[in-house]
């Protein structure tokens, strides 16, 4: 039994950028999503505001929607009306169907994504779920922790972690570098983002994830 995670995510603000704008962050994104997933057919916007993509491996999921919500937080205009932001519902099940692309494609995993991103509250960043209600309510709580650090985070924190999940076998060594600063200012900056205590909440949703599935 293969699982797979299938996000559905909207982008905040959208509307209030200019064309120009709109059009650019809208082929960038597709650009970052297609290098996400394991085949460019498995991801896809549609409606201008609104992207769906397959992630293979669920160990995998939280990351790439973590970095995708700083990817969004770094495209931000510099006041509030323009800060960009976005909501991720994540669905995890089998696939029954895999279309020509993701949007033509069916199975559990996107029912649970998609009936779930329409009861998302419009505050909400990430949900989670599968087919057992208790093992969601479960994930949400944690997931209710996480959304409420990743709504504090800075521009500057936002960027150090999206290059911690970009950067292959990532290091602070190598954020730094990619940076241009110090490796104690890359570490400083993950403290303040409180990573370790996300990365512990991601952590345990995936061990049980695994288990559920595939023990």
């Amino acid at each position: 039994m293969k699982i797979y995670g299938v996000v559905t995510g909207d982008i905040k603000n959208f509307t209030r950028l200019s064309d120009q704008k709109r059009g650019k962050l809208v082929s960038d994104t597709e650009h970052l999503l297609r290098s996400m997933v394991k085949h460019p057919s498995d991801a896809a916007i549609f409606r201008g505001d609104s992207y769906q993509f397959i992630v293979d491996d669920i160990n995998e999921v939280l990351n790439k929607c973590i970095r995708l919500i700083c990817w969004f937080r770094l495209n931000s205009g510099k006041d509030s009306l323009t800060r960009l932001g976005t909501r991720l519902s994540i669905g995890i099940g089998e696939i029954a169907y895999l279309g020509k692309n993701v949007l033509d494609s069916d199975g559990e995993a996107f029912h649970l994504s998609g009936r779930n991103f329409d009861k998302m509250d419009k505050e909400e960043i990430m949900r989670l779920t599968i087919f057992d209600e208790a093992k969601t309510n479960t994930y949400q709580v944690i997931l209710m922790y996480i959304n409420l650090i990743i709504k504090g985070w800075t521009i500057s924190q936002a960027e150090t972690i999206y290059q911690l999940l970009s950067i292959e076998d990532s290091t602070q060594d190598k954020i730094a570098k990619a940076l241009k600063m110090s490796q104690p200012a890359v570490a400083k900056s993950l403290r303040a983002a409180r990573w370790k205590e996300v990365e512990k909440g991601i952590s345990y949703i995936n061990s049980e994830l695994n288990k559920q599935y595939f023990t």
